[in-house]
């Protein structure tokens, strides 16, 4: 063979094989009417997302954490002065972020669960807040440019709480948030009141924190668990007051604490809110028996609460605490790392992993999801995981929103505000404090940990307990459990707690 034809050869069958390689891709266009029954209900400026998933079994709008089987791809861009008599006209242009590599004229041929979601309420952080208004999700196939049409026909009810003889509402003005703020802003919370629930009494309590984002209505699950309430209602459950905190916050969730960027959290729970709750179904306002409990976000949380308020609480039940130190911000070392994205050895960094140890998600990805539900096309404001980590742990930067602890974009990190995120990092807080706060601690804390934890949260874990085995005067007693090749809040459960409270009072009695 000549070495013209050989050479011929080869790019031929390159050229080939590049076209077999791409898959087909299709233009789409959308017409987004919208219904006469919610123009009444529509606002001019909003946030316009467009879903498409590979998830024919839910709602795409109720699908935007990244998941790794089943993607949905989100397009979103800000829109003013719209006017619900024109609707919206959508095909390809340089205002949409996206989570997909590709764009709407080059859309991957194939099945996709379609839906459209206007995104107009101004007082929850997170899209699928009450007052915002969408469409039936439509399963859509594209074989071809494809024209859909679409009206915005529904919209999103405010929450509620189910009615029990044993459920309470809280909902009270927060004059600290509402000063901060410069406008009203409330707290809430549900509780659960213990069987035969006398107000003569005094009632040990519990303080819930949720996983991340979990609102209060979040008892409408356990309320409706009849194994559970059948235990609940039984002499062999704990006569306890269960308080379930709202994880709403101005930037995700408020993680129950001071920030310069989301305001007095902490200050607000513990001088309004705890106050109020016990003044009226608690009977006492003792702290020996008033404990705090959470799993992942609620795990952090309830831990820092204990940490960060050791007299206002007498036990931390903490369970796959976010990470406690940030030296092993997952995998990231904030302090010393250059890049978020990228490790030191220049492989991309997972976020995400399967009890045997496969990565399933990469950080990048998981943030350009953020950057999607942002309305300042970044995770600053996106009310994601990040969101109000960045919106808690930072100062505050440009147009009102907190400063990045990495570019969005490029992963970098500034190591200016990674001084500033000491503040909430539990090793250094400890070992600057431990003198006084050891006492204070003392017999208040239990934590558990998959070592296999998905989110790789077990490491700073263990960094944080090696410390506190190192502690003297006083010597930490705090009980941190490993559990192996277990994951993520696996061994959590409400009943799990409430009776390790049980045994918590049982010692101080």
């Amino acid at each position: 063979m000549k070495l013209s034809t050989y050479f011929s050869s080869i790019l031929f069958l390159l050229f080939i094989g590049q076209c077999i390689a791409q898959p087909a891709t299709h233009k789409l266009s959308v017409k987004i009417e919208i219904d006469d029954d919610v123009k009444p209900n529509f606002e001019k400026d909003g946030r316009l997302y467009v879903f498409l998933s590979q998830n024919m079994n839910a709602e795409p709008r109720t699908q935007t954490w990244p998941s790794p089987f089943q993607k949905t791809f989100v397009f979103a861009q800000n829109i003013t002065n719209a006017k619900a008599e024109d609707g919206f006209e959508i095909s390809n242009s340089d205002k949409w972020i996206s989570t997909a590599n590709w764009n709407l004229d080059e859309v991957p041929n194939g099945k996709y669960n379609f839906q459209v979601l206007w995104d107009q309420d101004e007082t929850e952080s997170r899209i699928e807040a009450a007052g915002n208004l969408y469409s039936d999700a439509e399963v859509i196939t594209l074989e071809g440019n494809k024209e859909v049409t679409v009206s915005i026909s529904k919209k999103i009810p405010p929450h509620t709480v189910v009615e029990h003889e044993l459920v309470k509402v809280i909902d009270m003005k927060s004059d600290l948030l509402s000063e901060f703020w410069g406008k009203t802003m409330n707290l809430k919370a549900a509780i659960l009141l213990p069987r035969n629930y006398d107000s003569s009494k005094a009632y040990p309590i519990r303080y819930n924190v949720a996983g991340y984002g979990g609102r209060y209505f979040r008892l409408n699950r356990l309320v409706s668990n009849e194994e559970f309430m059948a235990w609940w209602q039984s002499d062999e459950a704990p006569e306890i007051v269960n308080v379930f905190l709202d994880g709403e916050g101005p930037f995700g969730d408020s993680y129950q604490m001071d920030s310069e960027n989301s305001g007095p959290y902490g200050e607000s729970l513990i001088k309004e809110l705890i106050p109020h709750i016990e003044s009226q179904y608690r009977g006492t306002s003792d702290a020996k028996t008033r404990f705090v409990d959470g799993c992942s976000t609620g795990g952090w949380v309830s831990l820092g609460l204990q940490l960060y308020y050791p007299d206002d609480f007498n036990g931390v039940f903490s369970y796959s605490p976010d990470a406690v130190e940030f030296s092993n911000y997952q995998l990231v070392n904030i302090y010393a790392d250059e890049n978020a994205y990228t490790n030191e050895f220049g492989y991309p960094r997972p976020v995400m992993r399967s009890v045997m140890g496969e990565p399933i998600l990469g950080l990048k990805e998981f943030i350009q999801y953020e950057n999607v539900l942002g309305s300042s096309n970044t995770y600053l404001n996106s009310g994601g995981q990040f969101s109000a980590h960045t919106a808690l742990y930072s100062p505050k930067g440009a147009n009102g929103l907190p400063k990045p602890i990495f570019d969005p974009i490029s992963g970098d990190i500034d190591h200016e505000v990674a001084e500033h995120w000491k503040k909430y990092d539990f090793k250094l807080h400890a070992e600057e404090n431990w003198t006084e706060l050891g006492p204070k601690v003392a017999g208040k804390i239990y934590v558990w940990m998959g070592d296999m934890d998905n989110f790789y949260l077990n490491p700073a874990t263990r960094v944080f307990s090696e410390y506190l085995e190192t502690t003297e005067n006083p010597k930490s007693d705090a009980v941190i459990d490993f559990s192996p090749m277990q994951g993520h809040c696996s061994e959590y459960s409400n009943k799990r707690v409430l009776m390790q409270m049980a045994d918590r009072l049982e010692t101080i009695k």
